[in-house]
């Protein structure tokens, strides 16, 4: 039997039509199997950029940290202590000890009644070798927290052994924990 090229053409549309008008149409199958990509809900305002490059200090990416940062001080209109706090964090995961001690004093001349900045200020005077300064700092943050983070009586601890023997050289790799407000703490290994 040979087909008309008419009715071949009309047997190749006919299950395709068929298809399109059942129910749900041609994506009805995988909407169903839940292998469409989410929508998006333009109704919403984007992502917090102050949280963000808290999220991203403690992934280790310190250069979209800090962009993410100044993001925030542009979304609020203002720089204030909780960002240089989050800008000096970051400063400090690159090595840039000078700027991030600056960042983090200017954080304290705007709210020196959080025991987070105080405690990274330490770890960078630790890691710039202020052993007695740090110690100091250890201790504020230590009083202002109420000895309450267990991250920060660490660090206390060891800059006190570092100060107490300062003369001999340390085998072992200091670890000192960075700490932000919230729940999560950062990391920073000296000596490596």
């Amino acid at each position: 039997m040979k087909l008309r090229p008419g009715r071949f053409l009309t047997l190749l549309i006919l299950p395709i039509a068929l298809a399109a008008c059942s129910a749900g149409g041609f994506g009805a199958s995988r909407a169903s199997n839940g292998l469409d990509a989410p929508g998006v809900d333009l109704g919403s305002d984007g992502a917090d950029n102050l949280e963000t490059g808290h999220r991203l200090v403690a992934a280790g990416q310190y250069e979209l940290a800090i962009r993410s940062f100044n993001r925030a001080a542009i979304d609020r209109g203002t720089v204030d202590a909780e960002i240089l706090s989050g800008l000096g964090t970051a400063n400090l995961g690159l090595g840039r000890l000078g700027q991030a001690e600056t960042l983090l004093r200017r954080a304290l001349e705007r709210d020196a009644t959080q025991p987070e900045i105080w405690n990274n200020l330490g770890v960078v005077l630790m890691e710039r070798g202020k052993n007695a300064d740090a110690t100091q700092i250890f201790r504020k943050a230590f009083a202002l927290d109420n000895g309450e983070s267990v991250s920060i009586r660490d660090n206390l601890r060891l800059a006190l052994e570092k100060t107490e023997n300062s003369g001999t050289p340390s085998a072992s790799i200091d670890e000192y924990k960075l700490v932000r407000r919230g729940s999560a703490d950062y990391l920073i290994r000296s000596g490596l």
